[in-house]
């Protein structure tokens, strides 16, 4: 197996989908100060802050989340189960689950669940 595996280089393409999924993934933070000043008076002072996320980068970073935001449904309590990638297939599935009974997708397990089920 390469070592570089899932590492996108140079001569690589990535789709719209990849940079949305990472950018998601990962999160952005744009900051960016406009100040108009003429004659060393300034007129306009400007000030943006924006961050592009998922519900769930979001929250694992404490960012703040927008008045009337419900934390209470089954999709936002799914969201804050810790979550990691299946070594074999990649697919995301609940940390605890891979570790105790292994990936439901590809049938690979951890060395946990194979004790538990020997």
């Amino acid at each position: 197996m390469a070592l570089n595996a899932g590492i996108k280089t140079m001569n690589d393409s990535a789709t719209l989908v990849d940079v949305i999924d990472r950018v998601l993934d990962k999160g952005i933070v744009i900051n960016a100060d406009i100040a108009i000043s003429i004659a060393g008076t300034e007129l306009l002072n400007i000030r943006i802050r924006a961050a592009i996320a998922s519900f769930e980068t979001a929250a694992k970073y404490g960012m703040a989340f927008p008045l009337g935001t419900n934390l209470e449904t089954a999709a936002w309590n799914e969201a804050m189960v810790s979550k990691e990638n299946c070594p074999q297939c990649k697919k995301r599935q609940p940390v605890e689950e891979l570790l105790e009974s292994g990936c439901p997708w590809c049938g690979w397990m951890s060395d946990k669940a194979r004790q538990v089920n020997a």
